[in-house]
């Protein structure tokens, strides 16, 4: 009896033992390797693996005992993946508590006004911080995963900054930038100009991708949307060269010829009437609004000044005169 009720206080004095140390290790500053300390854990990163990462980087002088207080708190199977940055020193309790809640540093991906879908493309599979699901995937099983209606991608995305938490799948961060182009064109549309020679919000986004295109200047913008709203509604040919360049795709070496604008394809707006197919690139919300909203003008024609801004004219003899005067 005497043996037993002996081993039981042994017993009970490791136990205060264990819990005086872990409590003196839980609650003691970590001497971190910088400050600011900024870690990643990738995504499926175990409690063992984080600790001893940690360990590695000098920022946990014992990851057993980590590992420990993570179990004995139930906190073994929360630990949640992503950018991290600690700004001041931290206790192993308190980096515990940031890892199983995620309080993670966002990344970010910015998409510019003008791109093409597979420019936009390109800086996804280049994010580290991006889990790239869609990398392998076609570009009609892209729409199929999204739900998208339509038959193809480009001009489907809103250019913008979006911020995510790493190990963020390439596919959210798409139907995000869908949702807030859709969001953005469905708006417009509901408050569209009265007499648009346009018969549905996919043609008001591609003609807003070519204005996108063609505006050198934010504030001739309305006017350039102006000009081709008056041709289509004239049935003339648009004429624009952005769209004939699309067409060439990897043809195009940074010279348009006059061969190039003679050569018949479904974007060659010097040979075909109307609207292209598709939209030429991801127009911004300011390219939206214009193509919804045009200036009102009896211009037909616009040609570049050579300072980024345009010169309108009313008729083919006045714009003869500003294309030798600015291009000639």
């Amino acid at each position: 009896m005497r043996s037993i009720k002996q081993l039981l206080l042994l017993v009970l004095f490791l136990i205060a033992l264990l819990a005086g140390d872990m409590g003196y290790y839980a609650t003691r500053p970590l001497t971190l390797p910088a400050l600011p300390y900024e870690f990643s854990l990738k995504q499926g990163t175990s409690l063992k693996g984080a600790a001893h990462q940690l360990q590695q980087e000098g920022a946990l002088p014992n990851e057993r005992m980590f590992v420990l207080l993570a179990r004995l708190l139930g906190k073994s199977a929360q630990i949640k993946a992503g950018n991290y940055e600690l700004e001041t020193a931290v206790t192993p309790l308190e980096l515990l508590d940031i890892l199983t809640k995620g309080q993670v540093t966002q990344s970010e991906l910015s998409i510019i006004e003008g791109w093409t879908f597979s420019q936009f493309r390109a800086a996804l599979n280049a994010n580290p911080a991006i889990r790239h699901d869609s990398a392998t995937l076609s570009e009609a099983e892209i729409l199929q995963r999204l739900g998208i209606a339509e038959k193809q991608l480009e001009g489907l995305f809103f250019p913008d900054t979006y911020y995510f938490a790493s190990g963020a799948s390439d596919l959210v961060l798409l139907k995000r930038a869908y949702q807030t182009m859709q969001k953005y064109l469905q708006e417009n549309w509901q408050t569209r100009e009265a007499g648009l020679p346009l018969e549905s919000p996919y043609q008001a986004l591609i003609l807003a991708s070519i204005v996108e295109k063609e505006t050198g200047q934010a504030s001739d913008r309305g006017m350039i949307a102006g000009v081709f709203a008056n041709r289509l509604r004239r049935g003339m040919l648009l004429q624009t060269d952005p769209t004939v360049i699309y067409g060439m795709g990897e043809k195009f070496d940074g010279n348009l010829r006059k061969s190039d604008l003679l050569a018949d394809t479904p974007y060659n707006t010097y040979t075909r009437v109307g609207l292209p197919p598709t939209p030429i690139a991801l127009p911004g919300l300011a390219s939206l609004q214009a193509a919804l909203h045009p200036a009102k003008t009896d211009a037909l024609y616009f040609v570049a000044r050579g300072d980024g801004s345009s010169e309108f004219s009313g008729t083919l003899a006045q714009h003869n005169r500003a294309v030798n005067k600015y291009q000639k």
